[in-house]
């Protein structure tokens, strides 16, 4: 006999971006109309920053210990939807979110 947890649908929706701020108007607006259709929504919840450390020499072949370091951090957000209906999904198709926001859907 199946369990009400096997029967229950969601969708997980995962963000990534280079801009917190961008990251998380972007996660305000999904939630925002995540809510207007259902009441079950989990998140946004913030995952680990993923930091990419570069060291690149300053000079072509001199100086060995002359060196740069660079850095780029990618912010993530997961947001669960529970128990999603069609108008919500079209809704969330319809939904412009700025540039620089990678954004992946489960279901």
């Amino acid at each position: 006999m199946a369990k009400k947890d096997d029967l229950q649908q969601k969708i997980r929706i995962k963000l990534k971006a280079y801009d917190h701020k961008v990251l998380d108007n972007s996660c305000k607006q999904i939630f925002e109309t995540a809510a207007r259709y259902v009441n079950n929504i989990v998140g946004p919840t913030p995952l680990p920053t993923e930091i990419r450390r570069y060291t690149v020499n300053r000079s072509t072949f001199i100086d060995k210990n002359s060196r740069e370091q660079f850095e780029i951090r990618i912010h993530k957000r997961l947001i669960d939807i529970l128990d999603p209906n069609q108008k919500l999904i079209d809704a969330l198709m319809n939904l412009n979110l700025p540039a620089g926001v990678d954004i992946e859907i489960k279901m």
